[in-house]
């Protein structure tokens, strides 16, 4: 088991915490890691690009001269591509650029994110996310103590109270906010700092093993 240090929230050191080393001691697979990002980058494309082909154009009905006699090439319609104003060919249309990665890849690239962020020192865990009100200046103090001045994720369990927290520190900059449950590759490499709760940490460990 590999242990990483955790704090309370406004600053305070405890007792180590015990994580498992099958999901935060492994050695990163960048490949994989690669693989997830391409993946979720992927999912956020729109997809809605679209042109007119010649069918779509408007106009372009009548024949521009007759068949034959003007010397000139036969042409049926000026909404042919070759036309300027003309419909296009084999232009973009809409699609879903979607796709998916097996569950066992997927799993392998979260194992190796949480992994990444451990062996760089990037990890802590907190005892909770729990305050008594709602306040953003003791948030920030909060952070300050935790040494977190950079791009911060803090992830928790759906299930533990973080509703004062959450709202405290919801217009703090480069700070986000994850429930274990909604973890995805992407955003735990985005962040300088990953911060998890201990019931995080724990259903982390239970469920990506």
């Amino acid at each position: 088991m590999s242990k990483l240090n955790m704090y309370s929230l406004d600053g305070t050191q405890l007792t180590d915490f015990e994580v498992s080393d099958a999901v935060f001691g492994i050695e990163p697979n960048k490949q994989v890691l690669h693989d997830a990002v391409v993946m979720q980058q992927a999912s956020l494309r729109q997809g809605s690009h679209k042109v007119k082909n010649r069918s779509e154009v408007r106009g372009g009905g009548r024949k521009p001269w007759k068949q034959k006699g003007t010397g000139r090439a036969r042409q049926g319609s000026t909404r042919s591509p070759q036309w300027r104003g003309g419909g296009v060919v084999f232009g973009p249309t809409p699609r879903s650029y979607k796709y998916n990665l097996n569950r066992k890849v997927r799993k392998l690239a979260l194992r190796s994110a949480l992994s990444d962020k451990v062996l760089n020192g990037k990890a802590i865990v907190l005892e909770n996310f729990v305050m008594e009100s709602v306040k953003t200046q003791d948030f920030i103090k909060n952070m300050e103590a935790l040494n977190l001045n950079t791009k911060t994720l803090f992830v928790i369990s759906a299930n533990e109270s973080y509703e004062n927290a959450y709202l405290s520190m919801r217009n703090i900059p480069k700070t986000d906010i994850l429930s274990v449950e909604g973890l995805n590759v992407f955003d735990i490499l985005n962040a300088d700092n990953l911060v998890m709760t201990q019931e995080a940490a724990k259903l982390a460990g239970e469920v990506l093993e």
